[in-house]
């Protein structure tokens, strides 16, 4: 294999850029792992001036990601993200005006591998979000297993992503006044296994306890498409039947989380490596869908409003396909 290797003269923006995503991919690959090492490196040398305290903080704070999170605006503001968002870059595309009165919920499209738009987009203070949606609140939902790592937590909710359980979604449209946004991306980690470049398949036809939510604290929902986000990384062939997807489904069910086999360039060469390839992601926020406050939901009720959200969807990428070099004959695939 021929290994083609980046020009000497890159301009500093762009290493610089190159090395905030690089840091980005391997805080959820590494540093997880690397805090539960410190912690236990503290444990086993019996530093308990550090970890006692530390431990019984915890328990105590246990449940913060669930209660709208603890973020950092200087966190948010590090130099870092700017590089990060414009490696890319990212774009957020406004469709629809909101009403700052309401609470929403943004449904997030494709999850891809890493969710790079969803993070760069609403967890950075880099991005459009403040000029396009001003006196708005955004909480991406992430899965709770990353705040059971200690001290990586920490880290996580200083950016601002809270835990996807139903408390979390339900404290954050709750709050009164309207004004706050749960990003929830819904194909989770089912979806990520499909996430080749040039696939449109979306984990959700099971996923209907967003619409649940929506109803019960009649929250209006918004269907988002981020176009390019599955061009990042290339997977490992993981067809359906496979021993690979195989393995993959099973990891899943056990700890409730699997990352698919990818790979992209490298730091100083472009065949392989983990920095994602340099391609642009446009997240359209599409046009609200107006719900109604109903406590207790039917079934019908539910499958209704799931039926006109996959409609919305289906219309949102239909009609800003063509802008972003994708194919009349692609369409939505629906699982």
């Amino acid at each position: 294999m021929k290994v083609e290797f980046a020009p000497l003269n890159i301009p500093l923006a762009r290493r610089l850029q190159t090395a905030a995503v690089l840091q980005w991919v391997l805080s959820f690959l590494l540093l997880a792992q690397v805090c539960i090492g410190i912690l236990a490196i503290l444990i086993i040398h019996n530093y308990w001036f550090l970890y006692v305290p530390y431990l019984t903080w915890l328990y105590f704070d246990w449940r913060t990601p669930e209660q709208g999170g603890r973020r950092s605006q200087w966190v948010r503001s590090w130099t870092v993200w700017r590089y990060f968002k414009d490696y890319f870059p990212i774009h957020l595309i406004k469709t629809g005006d909101l009403d700052p009165s309401h609470n929403y919920i943004f449904g997030f499209h494709p999850h891809g591998v890493l969710v790079a738009g969803a993070f760069g987009n609403f967890c950075t203070n880099y991005s459009d979000f403040k000029e396009l949606f001003p006196g708005f609140t955004a909480y991406l939902h992430v899965l709770p297993f990353w705040f059971r790592c200690p001290l990586f937590r920490e880290y996580l909710m200083s950016s601002g992503p809270v835990s996807v359980s139903k408390r979390s979604v339900s404290h954050v449209l709750s709050k009164e006044g309207g004004g706050n946004i749960s990003v929830i991306v819904l194909g989770g980690a089912e979806e990520s296994l499909y996430a080749h470049p040039g696939s449109f398949t979306l984990f959700i036809h099971q996923r209907k306890g967003f619409v649940k939510m929506a109803l019960t604290h009649g929250a209006y929902l918004v269907p988002v498409f981020s176009f390019g986000e599955n061009e990042l990384f290339k997977q490992v062939s993981n067809p359906e039947g496979s021993w690979i997807r195989t393995l993959q489904e099973t990891l899943k069910k056990i700890v409730g989380f699997t990352l698919p086999l990818f790979h992209a360039r490298g730091v100083f060469q472009y065949n392989f490596g983990l920095v994602p390839y340099r391609k642009p992601i446009h997240t359209v926020v599409g046009r609200p869908i107006p719900v109604h406050q109903t406590l207790n939901p039917t079934s019908e009720q539910i499958e209704t409003l799931h039926q006109n959200y996959m409609e919305e969807l289906r219309k949102l990428f239909e009609e800003h396909k063509g802008k972003y070099g994708i194919s009349e004959h692609k369409t939505l695939v629906f699982k």
